[in-house]
């Protein structure tokens, strides 16, 4: 399934590459050192799988095997409910390492989030022990040829003790890794809602089709459904979540941001490792080393200064989340905890473009290089930025403290 000839998956979930039970973590220390261990065994190949569009199967049944894939579950249910702080840092550290590696998991934790508030506590029993298991989910929401993202023409319909659900999806990040696919279409009344549809469900195929330039190993490709029965009790009534404040938009933009501070600090990483070993000082510096040239050393600094800036909106941020969460949400606390995260999202989109731009001038035209494919840190912040505009949060964040005007209740803010 990792050869990218082998583009259609409908396989039965037995077949599904699940190896081994997966752990259940305990506490944040726990999912902190998985992170770390993971990162490690996943950057040493990161650059040749992007280069080769090598999808990373090794590195997430690690990441599920290790328990990490449940570490947002809640204590009643038997997973570690770590913190968002914790949540933020396990996401920025592996994405450091592989921004896709980090990004195939990041609507499961979204989904979760979802779950929390939108299923009935039999549909939470079912899917969080499944997650606990080691059963991954993957998206299948966004669709292509619609007015915008909010639109959707896949249609599910009650048919007796169950559903039949039809639809075209794409940007279905997760999908093709996962044995639960959550499709959103809209039911017999026209409101949204989420269908889990299980891996190997006749009428359900997922094709990698994903061309991206950027986090090309995501495999975010089509979704296709054709008349796919799904079980009643596995259809989530989503669209009473959005008639109450909550904080899923929030969740799910914390992860985006710390997916791009990941990208930001990699690419740092590497300018800085280039310009020590491979550059060469510009001859009117006159120093011995690229990296006593006065004006590389103010701009690493400018860098470093502003990913730590960065860094820590998003800790912030993940504070925030945390005091929010913690009661329960009213508009207010609501408002507060997207401001926060979106404050955090300006900051790491951009220090991820710059750093990743500014790489090439500080070591000059020999990390353009092929072999070295230091492009792929422009080219995942380039693409992976896109999912929802930065013009659009300081609007949201100038809105709120100028005029005391909420923002708008979507997964986007």
């Amino acid at each position: 399934m990792s050869n990218l000839a082998e583009t259609t998956v409908h396989s039965d979930l037995d077949s599904a590459p699940l190896l081994l039970p997966a752990k259940v973590l305990s506490n944040d220390a726990q999912a902190l050192q998985a992170a770390h261990e993971l990162a490690e065994a996943a950057r040493d190949q990161a650059a040749r799988r992007d280069q080769q569009r090598k999808l990373p199967w090794a590195q997430i049944e690690q990441f599920t095997h290790s328990g990490l894939g449940s570490i947002s579950l809640p204590r009643a249910f038997g997973g570690a409910q770590v913190s968002f702080v914790t949540l933020a840092e396990v996401f920025r550290i592996i994405s450091a390492a592989d921004p896709a590696l980090g990004q195939i998991p990041q609507n499961q934790f979204g989904i979760v989030q979802l779950l929390k508030g939108a299923a009935t506590e039999r549909q939470q029993a079912l899917l969080f022990k499944s997650v606990l298991d080691g059963w991954r989910i993957g998206n299948a929401g966004p669709e292509r040829g619609t007015k915008h993202t909010l639109e959707l023409k896949a249609r599910i319909t009650r048919e007796g003790d169950h559903y039949v659900l039809s639809g075209q999806k794409f940007y279905s990040t997760g999908a093709l890794f996962a044995h639960w696919v959550a499709v959103k279409a809209l039911n017999d009344e026209g409101r949204q809602v989420m269908a889990f549809v299980r891996r190997g469900t006749p009428g359900l195929r997922i094709v990698d089709d994903w061309s991206g330039f950027g986090q090309r190993t995501t495999a975010s490709g089509t979704v296709l459904l054709d008349k796919v029965q799904v079980d009643a009790d596995l259809v989530i009534d989503t669209w009473k979540q959005g008639e109450v404040p909550n904080i899923q938009g929030a969740v799910s933009q914390l992860i985006q941001a710390a997916i791009d501070a990941g990208i930001a600090e990699a690419a740092i990483a590497d300018t800085i490792a280039f310009v020590r070993e491979k550059a060469r000082p510009w001859i009117d510096a006159k120093v011995e080393r690229a990296s006593d040239d006065l004006y590389v050393i103010a701009d690493v600094g400018r860098l470093q200064l502003e990913l730590h800036a960065a860094q820590a909106l998003l800790g912030k941020a993940a504070r925030v989340l945390d005091e929010v969460s913690a009661a329960p949400v009213d508009a207010a606390a609501a408002a507060r905890a997207s401001i926060a995260v979106a404050e955090a999202k300006v900051l790491t989109t951009e220090i991820s473009l710059q750093a990743s731009e500014k790489l090439f001038e500080l070591s000059g035209s020999r990390a353009t290089l092929a072999e070295f494919n230091l492009d792929r840190h422009w080219r995942n912040a380039r693409v992976h930025t896109l999912h929802d505009p930065v013009r659009w949060k300081y609007h949201a964040v100038g809105a709120y403290h100028l005029n005391g005007t909420l923002p708008a209740r979507h997964a986007w803010i």
